[in-house]
């Protein structure tokens, strides 16, 4: 019996029936996670199902048929590991560009740690995969009589797909075949990913002639410091300052002058996107302007400060290459690091000390840190292994306690890190101050679910809750006692880090520009907070709060 199992399996019948189950797969399972309308959701099953059958039943050629739908089959397999990784949604925009923008560095550590759903994408698509190719070098064929029995019950699928979709298309409100029809909506985010891809490509041309207009007041004789540094999957709940009840900033909460919000949201969770924001005047509302600006690097150019950006992340031809390196002196430290070398972010102290010895008397430093992205334990030294044990085998909620270890000794390495800078700006000039968030928060499989990571189609709200954070000297705080009111009277208001951090670093500078807000700016006695936004992957400005499954009770109200 198990031999005719296996025999009926490897057939060339098996493969074709293979070859409509593997490419099929995932639209079954979206029509359960996405919570879909009636219609919807058996258009969705149907309309590929008969579809995918009537191009396996096109020819006996089998073994031609299942490479020449080769495109079917990986995004089936792309598709699977993603629900595998956040439990729904399709394959975003966003997770395309994620593939040209992601270092391998990073690449390799996470499927290191995916190793469950990659045995089994493999044993399903390399088998279908290699059985075609079997098939096409031996000219195997499957009988034209068992198309023929196939092709009327492909037709009757596919009809009753295609009334389903137009039922859904007439009575669901809001339904779009390009966005609610696998593999339709991911093919319509694959072409939207390829127009972003090339505008992106053409940035130094539309962005060439954007000019900031901007100054700074020559009165202030004292020399100026400001440092600008963005963490990366650092989330706001492991932060001690933010009510943690671990000890992981234990040299921050010993230091004066440091104002931290526990109510700071980003209006993204991924970094392609949101750090272009804390680094530019865009956030949600106008995201798809970024094509034409320049970045707070070009403004303090413009006020008469020297400038420089220094990374611990590759370089990934992106909006963060481009606005780095508008800065006078630019440098991705990690580039020089052999592979798979530990870089904890407080060796951006050494580039920051080297840029503080010039003694320039207006200066700005971005430091753009590596922080807490996976794999965690990578992120920091031995000197920092204070909860343990840290030895997971595997990203799975089995080894949640070793991985929620690790993630928090990331938090002191930050720790350390930010104290240092603080130190170093404090004892180089009296006018020195420092702003610090994360481009977005981590899932680390809390309350039970198995979400982890960040950069799911559908935030979650950890995915976006992050620190933000600001410092300044004494002497600062004395010029300039109307900020530091402000902050204490801001203190506890909602804050999203996409909109504040880059008009509240022109604040710290004393910046004028057109494209100022001082209802944006922390540390201004006219901020105004206003409902958390989210950029959606279709570049989207949405009320955080009416994401499917956000979690509204820890979203604050913007009100004073």
């Amino acid at each position: 019996m198990i031999r005719k199992l296996f025999s009926k399996i490897f057939s060339l019948e098996g493969l074709y029936y293979l070859l409509i189950f593997g490419c099929c797969i995932p639209a079954f399972i979206l029509s359960f996670t996405e919570h879909y309308a009636f219609f919807a959701a058996v258009a969705n099953s149907l309309a590929i199902l008969g579809v995918v059958w009537l191009l396996a039943s096109v020819s006996p050629k089998i073994g031609r048929t299942v490479w020449l739908m080769f495109p079917l089959i990986f995004f089936a397999a792309f598709q699977v590991v993603l629900l595998y990784l956040y439990g729904r949604s399709i394959i975003a925009v966003d997770m395309f560009l994620n593939l040209v923008t992601t270092n391998s560095g990073e690449a390799t550590e996470l499927l290191a740690n995916m190793w469950p759903i990659l045995i089994v994408v493999a044993l399903l698509y390399l088998t279908l995969l290699i059985s075609g190719i079997v098939a096409i070098v031996r000219k195997y064929r499957i009988s034209m009589e068992f198309l023929r029995k196939n092709r009327p019950v492909a037709w009757s699928v596919t009809a009753a797909g295609m009334i389903s979709m137009m039922l859904a298309m007439t009575t669901v409100k809001g339904y779009k075949v390009n966005c609610d029809l696998y593999p339709v909506n991911v093919l319509y985010n694959v072409y939207l990913a390829v127009d972003r891809s090339v505008k992106i490509q053409n940035y130094h041309n539309t962005s060439a002639d954007y000019t900031f207009n901007a100054s700074a007041p020559d009165t202030i004789s004292a020399r100026q410091i400001v440092v600008m540094v963005i963490g990366e999957t650092s989330r706001s709940s492991q932060w001690q300052l933010c009510g943690y009840e671990r000890e992981t900033n234990p040299r921050l909460s010993e230091i004066d002058g440091l104002f931290m919000s526990r109510n700071a949201l980003s209006e993204s969770n991924t970094t392609h996107k949101s750090v272009p924001m804390l680094l530019s005047q865009i956030s949600a509302v106008d995201y798809d302007s970024l094509y034409f600006v320049k970045g707070v690097i070009t403004a303090f150019k413009e006020a008469g400060f020297h400038t420089a950006f220094f990374s611990n992340q590759s370089r990934n031809h992106s909006f963060i290459d481009f606005f780095g390196l508008e800065a006078d002196t630019a440098s991705f430290i990690r580039d020089n690091l052999r592979f798979g070398a530990i870089s904890p972010d407080y060796r951006l102290l050494e580039p920051l000390k080297e840029v503080l010895a010039e003694n320039n008397p207006r200066q700005l430093v971005v430091l753009h840190g590596y922080g807490s992205h996976f794999n965690y334990r990578d992120r920091y030294d031995k000197v920092d292994e204070a909860f343990v044990p840290t030895d997971y085998i595997e990203a799975s909620v089995f080894y949640r306690d070793k991985l929620i270890n690790a993630y928090d000794n990331s938090i002191l390495s930050t720790d350390r890190f930010l104290a240092g800078a603080i130190e170093m700006i404090d004892s180089a000039a009296p006018l020195a101050s420092l702003i610090y968030t994360s481009d977005h928060g981590e899932d680390l499989f809390d309350n039970g679910s198995r979400y982890f990571l960040h950069s799911s189609p559908l935030p979650t709200i950890n995915q976006v809750s992050v620190p933000f954070m600001v410092w300044t000297s004494k002497d600062f705080a004395e010029m300039h006692p109307d900020k530091i009111a402000a902050m204490h009277n801001n203190i506890d208001l909602p804050v999203s880090s996409s909109r504040s951090y880059f008009h509240t670093a022109l604040d710290m500078a004393g910046i004028s520009t057109p494209v100022y807000d001082p209802a944006a700016s922390w540390m201004s006695p006219e901020y105004s907070p206003r409902e958390q936004l989210y950029v959606t992957d279709h570049n989207q400005a949405v009320k955080l709060a009416d994401i499917d499954g956000i979690d509204k009770s820890k979203i604050k109200a913007p009100r004073h």
